[in-house]
């Protein structure tokens, strides 16, 4: 019996990414462009286990899928805070929420620029000996196949006219043969055919369909014409010098010497000699060190007053940022916490600046301000986290924002006011929450209703999405639990903001 066919789950998401030109520049560089504005994610599993994804309907691997992912989703939970405990997003986040975007752009290519002249001058400078001696070097060799003067097409007619001149006598026996037996020879064939169509001619006057034949005669009689006098003249122009001869044969001897010395076929040598040219521009002269030195402090001096300029604005910026996302703390259960945008000086400075960016955080009063990256309670991180995406969610770039249970810990009040954020958060973005709390779940533009059931002996998960009475027994359910009122049903409505 044949095996079965493995049962499938397709899984797919489609992605406005129209305001994502990060992304867009990353799917044409994978070469996985789709629809314009539009990113579809696919994802196919069987039972076997196997799976298999697409990017706009093109295979791709699964870092191809997490980058992308990346891109478009960022989730915030008890286990999965992604982008805001990574230093290089929170640097992102700060200058993109104080409009720094561009100035930091322009020290990266100042630090660049710099690095790239100071490695020049330190290699020179290590090795200047070596330097001298390669530089030397490639001179010799530049000057000496600037004097072999080799073009790449040369190689193939030296070879033919080489070819031609090494067999001239057999070519002009050759030659002489053809025009002999065309018409020279007693039994010519211009001789023979000439009485033929002569004879052809008077046939005419006895028959016309003699016409067809003649006129094939006359033209072949015509090209063998042509062909003589094409033989005549190749005896005429062909060169038997053996000097010449001599000549080519040294010169295919110097190209081929040439091409063993510099270890490429002949037709490579002019690469070879663009090659020479370039690492000696590379190197320099000797007297490029000095410039190659003022230009490596310039570069230097540039890069540092651009990256001050940068420093001195994100001191400013972090301190309204800091307060900001202090002040929405204290409404999220976190009364006396505090949240502090610090910059930490590096000796030398990087690409990004002089400083590192690291959002640090004290989620109680008296406690020291440590690390986001190392806040030990998932739900406080949580809850900071929707404070910081709410502070700037004008700047982020991920346009769907996953919350997992934010609202550990929180009830009440505290719970009211973090639908209220989400809800404004959700002006901007794709905002899901996975929650446990019915002022939160109100606040909702769409509930859907996650359960499982048992089946034939199996657990099976499904979700749904709630209509507007659905919605009003759900939040009841959440308010009230197993036993669900007529006053828990009025008071689900009123959070809901509907009829009863």
């Amino acid at each position: 019996m044949p095996c079965p066919s493995p049962l499938r789950a397709d899984i797919i998401a489609e992605f406005d990414i129209s305001s994502l030109p990060l992304l867009q520049n990353w799917l044409r560089e994978q070469e996985l462009e789709g629809d314009d504005g539009i990113c579809l994610l696919r994802r196919t599993l069987d039972s076997s286990g196997r799976s298999r994804g697409f990017i706009n309907g093109r295979s791709a691997t699964l870092q191809q899928l997490r980058e992308a992912g990346e891109h478009l989703v960022d989730i915030h939970g008890q286990h999965a805070h992604q982008s805001l405990v990574r230093g290089d997003a929170q640097r992102v986040l700060l200058d993109s929420h104080a409009g720094l975007g561009k100035q930091a752009e322009e020290v990266m290519v100042g630090y660049r620029t710099w690095q790239a002249l100071h490695r020049r001058r330190q290699q020179l400078e290590q090795n200047a000996e070596a330097v001298a001696a390669e530089r030397e070097l490639l001179s010799f060799q530049r000057r000496e196949l600037e004097t072999l003067n080799f073009a790449a097409d040369e190689w193939e007619s030296l070879q033919a006219d080489h070819a031609r001149l090494s067999h001239a006598a057999s070519l002009l026996e050759t030659a002489q043969f053809g025009v002999e037996v065309l018409s020279e020879a007693d039994t010519a064939c211009l001789a023979q055919l000439n009485a033929l169509t002569s004879r052809l001619r008077s046939g005419l006057e006895f028959d016309a369909g003699l016409q067809g034949t003649l006129t094939m005669l006359e033209s072949a009689q015509n090209e063998l014409q042509e062909a003589v006098y094409a033989l005549r003249h190749y005896q005429q122009k062909l060169d038997t010098d053996p000097q010449q001869l001599r000549q080519q044969e040294q010169r295919m001897a110097d190209v081929v010497e040439a091409a063993r010395k510099y270890r490429v076929p002949p037709e490579q040598l002019p690469q070879a000699l663009t090659g020479i040219v370039a690492r000696l521009d590379e190197l320099g002269g000797s007297a490029d060190l000095a410039e190659l030195a003022r230009q490596d402090e310039a570069a230097r001096a540039a890069y540092l007053d651009a990256a001050r300029s940068l420093s001195e604005a994100r001191i400013t910026a972090a301190e309204a940022m800091s307060a900001e996302i202090t002040a929405a703390m204290q409404t999220l259960a976190m009364q006396g916490g505090q949240f502090s945008v610090a910059l930490l000086p590096l000796n030398e400075g990087n690409e990004h600046g002089l400083e590192i960016v690291e959002f640090q955080v004290a989620a109680n009063q008296g406690t020291p301000l440590r690390s986001l990256a190392k806040v030990a309670s998932g739900g406080e991180l949580s809850r900071i986290s929707l404070a910081i995406q709410v502070a700037a969610s004008r700047a982020a770039a991920v346009p769907t924002l996953i919350f997992d249970e934010v609202d550990s810990g929180i009830g009440g009040r505290v719970a009211e006011i973090v639908g209220s954020l989400l809800k404004q958060l959700g002006k901007r973005h794709q905002v899901m929450c996975v929650t446990h709390l019915p002022q939160v779940a109100a606040q909702a533009d769409a509930q859907w209703q996650v359960s499982k059931a048992s089946h034939a002996g199996k657990t099976l998960s499904s979700i749904r999405v709630l209509e507007e009475t659905e919605r009003i027994e759900e939040i009841a359910r959440m308010l009230g639990g197993v036993k669900i009122t007529e006053t828990t049903r009025k008071h689900a409505a009123e959070l809901l903001g509907v009829p009863a």
